[in-house]
């Protein structure tokens, strides 16, 4: 049987830090409850007692409210208001699961993992290990949800992780060919995917754009209907990089060797090594390699994907 849960103290008076800490988890532990049904604040508490008993020791009535409706204003707050950054953070996830699925899927993960940081931003970092662990949520379409949160978190992280100077020709001068090492920028993100959720994600917002209208010049037999959906992608392995130019977020498909590449330069392997890792295991490069490694290079430093090591 589970364990039932420690009774809430509330301090009679708050007169130390200690006691406003022991205050401020009381308050929390009922705010952070999760809505009944009805979007009504729950009839009990953690702990098994009335909500309304433990309400009336921490806020006072007004001449309109109860303590408990009082409470229970700020428990609709911030239900309603992480319940929607998630909405707008994860429109993929939403497109696979449809509205209801996605909302208990986004309660169930709030309850486990319930916001512990100031800001919003930080609010999925955690929701493709919570689809992971309680697969139930997301069945049958396990897999390609934890590759869309994945992905829908890494284009957080991409659009305002850490810059650091860009390298430039000038830092070869001197440098040992052999020992060489460069860095990736921070905020660049490689995943290995499961599913092509970069297509995915460009079509439902290029479907989102046609239903608000933004082209509403385009012939009616491109209009989708309000009913028409995106397809699931079918599954097929690719490696996708999110990286950001001029504050935009970008997806850039890579080839195998191209990834592979890419994550020994990030595994802070020397230039020399990370070329051998794109090439397969004792097999000789292929016609044209060097050509495609030159202009892999290229590409990656017009767009300012290398930067000075530490």
């Amino acid at each position: 049987m589970p364990r039932p849960a420690a009774k809430i103290r509330i301090p009679a008076r708050v007169g130390s830090t200690a006691e406003l800490a022991e205050f401020q988890r009381a308050v929390w532990g009922l705010v952070s409850r999760p809505l009944t049904p009805g979007h009504r604040m729950q009839r009990r508490a953690a702990d098994g007692r009335p909500t309304r008993e433990v309400a009336g020791r921490i806020v006072k009535p007004s001449d309109r409210l109860t303590a408990l409706e009082r409470l229970e204003i700020y428990n609709r707050m911030y239900w309603f208001r992480v319940l929607d950054s998630l909405h707008e953070d994860c429109p993929g996830l939403r497109a696979v699961l449809g509205e209801r699925r996605f909302l208990r899927l986004a309660e169930a993960y709030l309850v486990r993992y319930p916001s512990r940081s100031p800001t919003l931003r930080d609010l999925p970092s955690r929701l493709a290990r919570f689809i992971r662990e309680a697969p139930r949520w997301t069945r049958p379409h396990t897999a390609l949800c934890h590759d869309l949160a994945r992905f829908e978190w890494a284009q957080v992280e991409a659009y305002d992780g850490a810059a650091r100077p860009r390298f430039a020709a000038a830092d070869l001068r001197a440098a040992d060919p052999g020992r060489l090492r460069l860095a990736l920028q921070p905020y660049l993100q490689l995943l290995e995917l499961r599913y092509p959720v970069d297509d995915y994600l460009i079509a439902i917002k290029q479907r989102t754009a046609l239903l608000r209208g933004d082209a509403s010049h385009a012939p009616a037999g491109l209009r989708p209907g309000r009913r028409s959906r995106v397809p699931r992608p079918r599954r097929q392995a690719c490696q996708v990089a999110i990286h950001r130019l001029d504050g935009r977020i970008y997806f850039k498909r890579l080839e195998p060797a191209a990834g592979r590449i890419l994550r020994a330069i990030r595994a802070g392997r020397p230039l020399a090594r990370a070329l051998a890792a794109g090439l397969p295991p004792g097999r000789r490069p292929p016609p044209g390699a060097a050509d495609r490694v030159q202009a892999w290079f290229r590409t990656w430093m017009q767009l300012g994907w290398f930067c000075r090591p530490e």
